[in-house]
Formats: C-alpha cells, sequence, structure tokens
C-alpha cells in the first residue's frame, strides 16, 4: 500500500505537466484529462521499479495515448456542423495577479491549436513534442514509430503550418489587443458600422462554433463589412460582456439575461482584428463557470 500510496504522489507531481501535453496534442478537455487517467492506471499496473525516469516515461506514455486518440478521430468520418474550435482556457485578466500572468505565459492559442487540428496525427505530435516541450528527435521517433529523420521532417513540416499563427499571436502585447477587443464592443454597442470596420483586418475571419445543439449557428464569415454586420447581436438587450483571457490572448464571455451565450477569442494583427472564434455550443459552454468571472 506504501509503494502504491507513494507512486500515486509521484503521478500527481507530474499530473499538470501530462495534462498541458496533452490538451496541446488534442484541444480538448475532457479528452485530455482522459488521456492523463489511461496514463495512470498505465503505470499502476506496470513495474514501477523497472521506470528508469518516471517523467520521460510518463511523457512517452501519455504521447502514445494521445496518437492513438488522434488516428481514431481522423479515421472518424468529418464532422457534420463544418466548424470545430478547441475548447477554451478561461482565466481573469492578468491585472489579477501572478495566476492569471503564468496563465499567459504558459498558454497555446486557439488560432495555433485550430492550425494543429489540420495536421496529421504524427505531425501533431512531433510538433507539440518537440518545439513545445523540447524533447529530442530521437525521443519523439520512440513514440511515433518512426526514424529520427522522418520524425525531424515531420516536425519541420508542421513548423512550416503554423509559423502563421505564431506571428499574429506576437504581433503585439496584451494591452493593446485588449484596447482593440474593447474598442470591437464599444462600437458594437452603439451600432457603428464603420467604427467595427475600423478595428477589423480586412480579410477578418470569424468562426463560429455552435456544436450539433446551435448547429445553424455553425459558421465561417470572412471579410470585416459581413463580420461588422454580425456583430450587431451585441446591441441586443440583456447582453452582457466580460473581459477574460482566452488561451492566454484576449476575450469575453457572453451571456444573454444571465444565461451564458459563447466565449470568444481574438487574434490581432498589425493593430487589428484578423481572427474571432466564438464557441456557442451549449454542452461545453456548460463546464465553464461564467459566475467566477463575474466582478
Amino acid at each position: 500500500m506504501q509503494d502504491h500510496d507513494r507512486l500515486a504522489n509521484e503521478f500527481e507531481r507530474f499530473r499538470p505537466h501530462l495534462r498541458a501535453v496533452a490538451y496541446r496534442m488534442l484541444g480538448s478537455h475532457a479528452e485530455a484529462e482522459d488521456a492523463v487517467q489511461e496514463t495512470w492506471i498505465r503505470l499502476s499496473r506496470s513495474n514501477a521499479d523497472e521506470v528508469e525516469t518516471l517523467p520521460a516515461w510518463l511523457t512517452t506514455v501519455v504521447s502514445r495515448i494521445c496518437l492513438n486518440g488522434l488516428r481514431s478521430r481522423a479515421a472518424r468520418p468529418e464532422d457534420p456542423i463544418g466548424v470545430h474550435l478547441p475548447d477554451p482556457l478561461v482565466g481573469h485578466d492578468p491585472s489579477h495577479g501572478p495566476e492569471e500572468e503564468a496563465l499567459l505565459s504558459d498558454s497555446v492559442s486557439l488560432a495555433l491549436l485550430i492550425v494543429l487540428d489540420t495536421l496529421t496525427p504524427a505531425e501533431r505530435v512531433a510538433f507539440v513534442l518537440h518545439d513545445m516541450f523540447l524533447l529530442t528527435f530521437p525521443e519523439i521517433a520512440t513514440v511515433i514509430g518512426r526514424t529520427t529523420v522522418a520524425t525531424r521532417q515531420l516536425a519541420s513540416r508542421a513548423r512550416r503550418r503554423v509559423q502563421g499563427a505564431h506571428k499574429a499571436d506576437s504581433s503585439s502585447d496584451f494591452a493593446t489587443q485588449r484596447m482593440l477587443v474593447d474598442a470591437f464592443f464599444a462600437a458594437a454597442r452603439n451600432g457603428d458600422l464603420d467604427g467595427l470596420v475600423a478595428v477589423l483586418d480586412p480579410d477578418v475571419e470569424l468562426r463560429a462554433d455552435g456544436g450539433l445543439t446551435l448547429a445553424s449557428a455553425t459558421a465561417t464569415i470572412h471579410g470585416a463589412r459581413l463580420v461588422a454586420e454580425r456583430a450587431a447581436l451585441f446591441r441586443q438587450p440583456g447582453v452582457t460582456v466580460t473581459a477574460v483571457v482566452v488561451n492566454g490572448t484576449p476575450g469575453v464571455l457572453v451571456d444573454r439575461d444571465g444565461v451564458p451565450v459563447s466565449v470568444m477569442g481574438f487574434v490581432v494583427r498589425q493593430g487589428r482584428i484578423a481572427q474571432i472564434q466564438i464557441l456557442l455550443d451549449p454542452e461545453r459552454l456548460a463546464s465553464i463557470d461564467f459566475a467566477a468571472f463575474k466582478a
């Protein structure tokens, strides 16, 4: 029993790291938690005395579980709703204290997760483990069952795909991005179409995911004028917008008459809003404690 308790305590030390790895690979809180739990089950059933380096062993196991999950996902028919957003990671603005500042520095944006969703399972695992967690290519090769050379090529190919997302995320500081998001909602509340267009990139992309429950609200919209027209819904009575951090960037929670409506994330590029992600799916919104973010 003592050995089991010791092993459980050791595992708990590494749980946040394993959850971070799994979330970046899967983009789903529930699936990431399942992968971490499966890792614990495998550890508890193994001969822990034969494990030379526990952190490396755990990272390898959770990565293989995630790889299998990504392969299973890829083998399923395409999602009929057409747009799928990763689960958001919601926190307070950094003014709330050091914990929120840590969330900013350790977050991966929704925009980047969306790009990762376009990669093959092996590309995604190679990129996440090498570029985000600094594993070596020989270590990653044992996870994905490829040669070191092939693994390096997979990571390089994935890196080229995600470079645009990184550039968009780092183009301006948090305060500047927050001012643009605030200006967007101020113009929307005032019905100022020209003001909305002014803060939007001409080629802005809006992605809305209503899930199966609100499939009719699911859409991808391009262009400043069309996105500005969609923003008119924020003029409706009873709509409340609360500033939060969504995956490390300025975002908002939206409710109508106290009922959660959406989580919105933004990407700023060259002083304008270039992407807007809106999660409208009631089932996934139910997992977010909106009340915890009210002033």
